[in-house]
């Protein structure tokens, strides 16, 4: 495995990674979203999305979107980490893990010590990781109806 920042080339292995990651969702989004997330992706403003993709053959098979923003109780940003997905016959041999710890060392590289992320209750596959290698907090997310 190799986890790495993605370049142009990698675009169409992108877009059917990010398109399984929403279909486990049940999601859908419009091709504009698609060339958005790209050019953020894509862009050397650190203060817009941040990307990676874990490398197994040479062949792209996960990713991790993140990025950085200011926090209302915190001097230093802290990280959001957005989207992760890993092909489902990686699952269990740490890809995930490895994605998360990548995100880890570039939000300390960074200066942002506090990582977070949200899943949907039910994701106990993805929970029994996260278990691990995070802290469950009794937060409950709300977003206007």
């Amino acid at each position: 495995m190799h986890i790495r920042p993605p370049t142009h080339e990698d675009r169409p292995a992108w877009d059917a990674l990010w398109r399984d990651y929403l279909a486990f969702y049940e999601t859908t989004l419009p091709p504009e979203i698609f060339e958005a997330q790209w050019a953020r992706l894509m862009s050397d403003d650190d203060t817009t999305m941040r990307g990676l993709l874990l490398e197994v053959d040479g062949a792209p098979r996960g990713l991790v979107h993140y990025h950085f923003h200011v926090h209302g109780w915190k001097l230093t940003r802290v990280c959001y980490l957005q989207d992760l997905f890993v092909s489902p016959d990686l699952r269990g041999t740490g890809a995930g893990r490895a994605l998360i710890e990548a995100v880890y060392a570039r939000a300390d590289a960074h200066g942002c010590p506090d990582v977070y992320w949200m899943t949907q209750e039910h994701n106990d596959v993805a929970r029994r990781l996260y278990d691990r290698i995070g802290k469950c907090t009794p937060f409950i997310k709300y977003q206007r109806a």
